[in-house]
């Protein structure tokens, strides 16, 4: 399915390519993007063919932020009305930061603002070298707080009150000594076969655990290891177990044969 801002297309082998499609604005974000963005992720969600969901965009840039336009006429909305724009992106990301698939970011010129956000919420980003970040709201006078609880949990909060506050510019080096970015890439083309490489491990793994190992994290970060974690963790393991999937991984292992949900 296409429209006018976002491009998805769905692969038998489980993939979902997820595609910013306003090259003319470097994929800067306005209402319709990200309305469509959140119906998008709802969808993925749901779909039980959906292993894994690769996030890029159309043209010089990943994503430059927020539309200026929309920029401009959101300075004479009223405050509720700013309210609802802003909680509309909140939601958005959201949905991308706790999508029960696998979900990988490859990024090239830059990722602005909230097409940081959009990055700091994917399990896996790989960035061409040349690509320029940065949350440079303040120098609008704005705080980047949306987007703010998944930037810091991407690259700590010691880091963020540095990037929050200067508005500085890094590069994609700087990006992965901060957490941000997992692959740096030379050329588009690397940054394929860097895609490739991890896509061949995803595909030997079994859909419903990739979800439920996503689902520790966001339920355990930064929780005291306290009894009720431990005793939470031994039962999420036990119902796993009983599971078909893992019968059939186990049993798979032993024969010596590729499980069923591995393509190809």
């Amino acid at each position: 399915m296409t429209d006018e801002t976002v491009q998805i297309e769905k692969q038998d082998n489980g993939l979902a390519r997820v595609t910013l499609n306003r090259p003319e604005v470097r994929n800067a974000f306005n209402e319709g993007m990200i309305r469509r963005l959140t119906e998008v992720f709802r969808d993925l969600a749901e779909d039980d063919a959906v292993k894994a969901v690769i996030i890029s965009g159309n043209g010089k840039s990943f994503s430059a932020g927020a539309d200026l336009d929309w920029m401009k006429r959101a300075a004479d909305f009223s405050h509720d009305q700013n309210k609802g724009d802003a909680e509309a992106l909140a939601y958005m990301l959201k949905h991308l930061f706790e999508l029960p698939k696998l979900t990988i970011a490859c990024v090239h010129g830059a990722a602005m603002g909230g097409g940081l956000g959009l990055v700091s919420c994917c399990d896996v980003v790989i960035a061409e070298r040349s690509t320029r970040f940065s949350l440079s709201e303040v120098k609008l006078g704005l705080i980047p707080a949306t987007i703010s609880p998944y930037v810091i949990t991407a690259i700590g909060p010691r880091q963020a009150k540095r990037y929050f506050q200067t508005g500085e510019a890094f590069f994609a080096d700087t990006a992965r000594e901060i957490g941000l970015v997992h692959e740096v890439a030379e050329t588009g083309e690397q940054m394929t076969e860097i895609l490739e490489r991890i896509l061949v491990d995803v595909n030997l793994a079994a859909p419903r655990a990739v979800a439920a190992s996503k689902k520790l994290v966001l339920d355990y970060a930064f929780r005291p290891l306290e009894a009720e974690i431990i005793e939470d963790s031994a039962e999420r393991i036990a119902s796993v177990r009983a599971k078909d999937e893992a019968k059939e991984g186990i049993k798979a292992f032993f024969e010596k044969r590729k499980p069923g949900w591995v393509k190809g």
